[in-house]
């Protein structure tokens, strides 16, 4: 299995091992397929990859005719031997393409060109050129916060089992082009090439039951194992070193750790009945102990390397104290200072993990220690040891080892990443209404309207009087929402307030819903009315188009609150609000979803302009175009001028987290990307003019335009949801086991009560993408029609000037090119009333095709992705390896769906549907 793409000279040129590496995997599966399914399934995988070549090399019309015509006659075993090939390849595909990307990253660095965007390298020539002092600088790392947060929507339906092995892949290609082989070095890498893929094809792809909420948990986790843990301590000692080659001053300064890790995955129970207080405790006990486990392991690799003799070398006073105290008496070591602070060090640490976790420490301690109170004792012990070799000639050891090592204790403390709690507001209310009622005051909080609500839980946030009572009994939805701030609580207690610091409202539409949230947090301690301190961050969800449009309103009235505004005093001053792109895109399309996240912005940056309080935003973005995905660098500089005011919180969600950080290098770009976009929107971006308002007038009207013909198809169409649900594969995608959560948020058949996730996820399964682009033509024909004479010309001004209209045709030139509106057609013939088929498709055929002429007329390509031939050639490269999964899964869900009882038909349209989000790598 291998592919042949030449764009240019060039590019053929630097594609030479990507096409190498490509051809290897593709041949070691291969030959993997032959050796253990025989001759016959080889020579048919040969056959269908050649006919898929050949149609998308030629446009092939008999050749897509024979695709079609083989794979829908495949008899049942064979059927799924072929989707597993394919599924494979499209897995082995994404690592040889990963590799590359590592591998002209390290040749441009060693060519010594100058740095790319999306490097802090760039981010820092940037700011020397606008003339950013070094205190500037310095003021900007000490209030920042950039957080990449994980999030249990795993359209990644994977096991950890394949995971694993794709790594290992990953690993050896990796050593193939850092280490020059000897003949039986090559060898035995390919040997192991071998076992990895032959381990992949025999290790089954899926689970056979639902992941639990703790499954999840785990899965999150060894992210931290393989990326990381490692990437984040890289990338500071990388930073602090690139600073102190800018100014000598920066050698002194350690960075502070404004770069860190955060997740849902354990506390978000928004429409997720199985996230319960026990499953949050252990939630935080996991990855507490993931922490502790990796600190421990690398002091005593530490204390390895650390032999340094006492009668040669000088340690400082501080050493000296750590040494009298450790419990280290062994005579060999008596003469190694280093090594015996360590040991005490070590014995501490593995007093804390027990007393925190009941975690066994990798290496027994060589004697009782007291355990760590805090995690800023362990780093001050860590700091004593670099003071102590800095000072005394062994300035380079310290910027070994134990640099990472104080880096992490430092990011990752005891806690390991930040767990924020998350719930939707028609819950709180609930819970707040049975407190109340609970009381005995004859206050009927449900029907009280929001300016009372409001009133009253302000005066509850001033009363010391908790509203629950230990002495009373409550309904299974009230007494485990309080359970859940108690469990938070105690996690401030036990692993340090970074342990759980934000709390998101879902469906966040008024002041009330906010204020509710701090009341509960009042009866779990994590609020003092007394002092005016509140322990959490609680960050209003808004969502929806009505919710967007509403949330500069709802903010401005909260902040004139004095009650909440000493509250917020008491976290710096600064309110985080979180934006959801998925919601509001199911409700009014891409376009319209965009311009309204775009216009909250504004409100929100000039409504606490006004009130001088801190924003930060949390951008709730999915892996797909229709949920807010795309390139986060692009995305985050298109944001207004001081909408990022050094800080930025982002969704890390589904296939995406595997695709960004299953390697540790590509994770760490992917991470430092972030951290440079928002250095560059704070310092650089902020003072950039506005757009100009004929630019925002002309958005408006598209806007506007787009949102009448989306509403007219998904909501206003009769038999839509239907034909939704019979073109694609949702129902399937409910029923498979790829997270804890339902996929509806009711037992109803609406569009509204779906989950924006299986919503996005169905349309790319079957290669429409429709969230991502449906309106957009309809927009630019109605709006052009006005102005014939200059309407296209704005257009492409504002592509060019403007970053935000930009990166909206940046996007949707992507996802239209992963759309491909013959093989949706085909998902089209499974509607069984054909005049809705009829009358839908041909809807969407149009839109489709105005759509395509309208990105390209605007950004004046001739074809699509003309001006990102990387990605162009990677979908080219794809395609053929795709095409194969979408035939077979259609003539699997007709099976299915006619009744067929055999469990491999299930099993099949699983496999299909793992495969086909593979080769599209953002589809959730």
């Amino acid at each position: 299995m291998d592919q042949i793409e030449t764009p240019s000279r060039e590019a053929a040129r630097k594609d030479v091992p990507l096409r190498y590496d490509t051809r290897l995997l593709g041949r070691i599966l291969g030959e993997t397929v032959r050796d253990q399914e025989g001759d016959a399934v080889f020579d048919l995988v040969e056959h269908i990859r050649r006919t898929g070549v050949l149609f998308h090399r030629e446009a092939d019309e008999a050749a897509r005719q024979e695709l079609q015509a083989t794979m829908t006659s495949l008899p049942m075993d064979r059927a799924l031997r072929i989707i597993r090939a394919f599924g494979h390849f499209s897995h082995l595909a994404n690592i040889a393409e990963d590799q590359h990307h590592i591998r002209r990253t390290r040749a441009l660095a060693i060519a010594k060109t100058p740095p790319a965007q999306g490097t802090m390298a760039y981010a820092l020539g940037r700011a020397a050129k606008a003339g950013i002092s070094r205190e500037r600088l310095q003021g900007f790392f000490a209030r920042a916060l950039c957080s990449a947060v994980l999030t249990a929507h795993p359209t990644e339906i994977r096991r950890k089992s394949s995971i694993d092995r794709e790594m290992e892949i990953a690993r050896l290609l990796d050593e193939r082009d850092r280490v020059e082989f000897t003949p039986e070095e090559l060898r035995a890498n390919r040997q192991a090439l071998r076992r990895a893929v032959l381990t992949l094809w025999q290790t089954s792809i899926l689970r056979d039951t639902r992941l639990r909420v703790i499954d999840e948990v785990a899965n999150g986790l060894a992210y931290y194992d393989h990326t990381f843990l490692r990437a984040l301590p890289i990338f500071y000692a990388d930073l602090e070193d690139r600073l102190g080659g800018i100014e000598a001053a920066w050698k002194d300064i350690d960075v502070p750790s404004f770069l860190r890790m955060g997740s849902w995955i354990g506390g978000d129970r928004d429409g997720n009945p199985y996230v319960t207080a026990d499953v949050t405790r252990q939630t935080l006990t996991l990855q507490s102990q993931r922490a502790l486990r990796f600190h421990l392991e690398e002091l005593h690799r530490l204390g390895s390397e650390l032999s340094l003799d006492g009668r040669i070398v000088h340690v400082s006073e501080g050493l000296r104290r750590l040494v009298e105290s450790s419990a280290d008496r062994a005579p060999e070591r008596k003469d190694e200072p280093y090594r015996r602070a360590i040991v005490g060090i070590y014995a501490r640490l593995a007093a804390t993990a027990w007393s925190l976790d009941r975690l066994e420490p990798p290496q027994p301690p060589v004697g009782p220690a007291p355990a760590y109170e805090r995690v800023e004792d362990l780093k001050a012990d860590l700091d004593t040891l670099y003071r102590s070799l800095a000072e005394n000639g062994s300035a380079d050891l310290a910027r070994g080892r134990l640099r990472s090592l104080r880096r992490a204790v430092d990011v990752f403390g005891f806690h390991l990443a930040s767990l924020d709690l998350r719930q939707n507001s028609d819950v709180h209310a609930r819970v707040m209404a049975e407190l109340v009622a609970a009381t005995g005051t004859g206050i009927d909080y449900a029907a009280l309207d929001e300016a009372a609500r409001v009133d009253f839980l302000v005066a509850e946030l001033g009363n010391m009087r908790p509203l629950a009572s230990p002495y009373l009994s409550y309904g299974d939805e009230t007494a485990a929402e309080v359970d859940l701030v108690r469990v938070a609580a105690d996690a401030h207690r036990r692993y340090g307030r970074a342990a759980m610091p934000n709390y998101v409202i879902s469906k966040a539409d008024s002041v009330s819903d906010i204020l509710e949230v701090a009341v509960l947090l009042k009866e779990g301690g994590l609020l003092d009315p007394r002092e005016g301190r509140l322990d959490v961050d609680i960050v209003p969800l808004f969502e929806t188009i009505g919710d967007l449009q509403r949330c500069g309103r709802i903010m401005d009235e909260l902040l004139t609150l004095p009650a909440y505004r000493r509250l917020l005093a008491s976290r710096g001053g600064t309110q985080e609000v979180m934006l959801g792109y998925s919601d509001s895109n199911k409700d009014g399309g891409y376009l319209t979803s965009t311009w309204e996240l775009y216009k909250a912005e504004l409100a929100l940056i000039e409504t606490f302009r006004r009130h001088q309080v801190g924003l930060r935003l949390f951008h709730g973005r999915g892996g797909s175009v229709g949920r807010g995905g795309g390139p986060s660098y692009e995305a985050i500089l298109a944001q207004p001028p001081g909408a990022v005011q050094g800080a930025i919180r982002i969704t890390e969600q589904g296939e995406v987290i595997a695709g960004k950080y299953s390697n540790a290098e590509v994770g760490r770009r992917n991470l430092e990307t972030l951290a440079a976009a928002t250095l560059e929107a704070s310092l650089l971006d902020a003072d950039r003019p506005p757009p100009p308002a004929d630019y925002l007038a002309v958005m408006e009207e598209l806007s506007a335009h787009a949102f009448r013909a989306y509403r007219d198809l998904v909501y206003e169409t009769e038999g839509f949801d239907r034909y939704f649900r019979e073109s694609t594969v949702l129902d399937e995608i409910a029923s498979l086991n790829i997270g804890s959560r339902p996929a509806s948020r009711s037992k109803k058949q609406g569009i509204e009560d779906l989950r924006a996730i299986p919503w996005v996820f169905s349309w790319a399964q079957c290669r429409l993408m429709l969230p991502g682009w449906y309106g957009f033509g309809a927009a630019i024909e109605a709006w052009t029609a006005a102005r014939p004479a200059d309407g296209l010309a704005m257009l492409q001004e504002m592509h060019d000037n403007w970053p935000f209209f930009r990166t909206i045709l940046s996007n949707m030139d992507m996802v239209l090119a992963k759309s491909d509106i013959a093989i949706a057609s085909r998902y089209s013939e499974l509607v069984t009333d054909a005049a809705l088929r009829e009358q839908v498709f041909a809807r969407v055929k149009q839109e489709w095709q105005a759509s395509i002429d309208a990105v390209c007329a605007v950004t004046r390509q001739k074809t699509l992705l003309e001006l990102n031939p990387l990605l162009a050639r990677s979908i080219r490269n794809r395609f053929p390896y795709i095409d194969p999964l979408n035939h077979v899964q259609i003539e699997l869900l007709r099976r299915h769906r006619a009744g067929d009882p055999d469990p491999a038909v299930v099993q099949g349209i699983h496999l299909s549907i793992n495969g086909i989000a593979a080769g599209l790598r953002n589809s959730g």
